[in-house]
């Protein structure tokens, strides 16, 4: 019966931590991590049932849990996503195991505190993101028409921070490939500067 309450507690705590990465629209979602958690417990309850084996049983868990949160980690463009999904992931399983052991206070401290992490502190990093931001941007026209030379002369009349990395040319388009940093604010500027700027012929943020 005590092994059931276990299970339980790590459904309810999966289940907690899935509704806030669903909300997010984040690839770990509800089942993901209840699945995680409750997994994570009931391996450590049999590793606590063949004490020769145990400990091979807990290192597997912690090995299987890091293919999983792999894969929801991928490249876009210069961005990096899905890093705060696999850390999730990791903790899931972090405290499923925690349960699995009896330690719920130990547990119930980790998941409040992760809890509160992902819903408030979130919020804070938001807000630090919007004053600082780094995008990339691809901007193409025709260089009968325009330059880089006159692009870059506007940007830094707009007083935007950037960093020409790459210039192609092709069916007769110029490709100018920047790593543009600044705030939130200024970045909706310089989109509504590429918008109207009729020498641009297309431009990819």
């Amino acid at each position: 019966m005590y092994y059931l309450i276990k299970v339980l507690v790590a459904f309810v705590a999966g289940a907690l931590l899935g509704i806030e990465r669903e909300y997010r629209s984040e690839p770990a979602g509800f089942t993901t991590m209840i699945l995680i958690c409750v997994g994570s417990t009931v391996f450590t309850l049999l590793s606590t049932s063949f004490a020769e084996n145990g400990d091979r049983i807990a290192s597997n868990i912690i090995t299987g849990v890091g293919f999983i949160g792999a894969g929801v980690i991928f490249k876009e463009g210069l961005t990096v996503r899905g890093i705060t999904s696999a850390a999730t992931i990791w903790m899931a399983a972090a405290i499923g195991m925690a349960i699995g052991l009896g330690f719920f206070a130990v547990a119930g401290l980790v998941f409040v505190l992760v809890l509160t992490t992902l819903i408030l502190l979130m919020h804070f990093e938001e807000r630090i993101d919007k004053l600082h931001q780094v995008k990339p941007y691809n901007i193409s026209f025709e260089p009968a028409s325009y330059s880089v030379e006159l692009l870059e002369k506007e940007l830094g009349q707009l007083r935007i921070k950037y960093s020409r990395y790459k210039l192609t040319k092709q069916n007769k388009l110029v490709t100018a490939y920047y790593e543009i940093e600044g705030t939130q604010h200024m970045h909706e500027g310089l989109t509504k500067f590429l918008v109207n700027n009729d020498a641009v012929v297309s431009f990819v943020v």
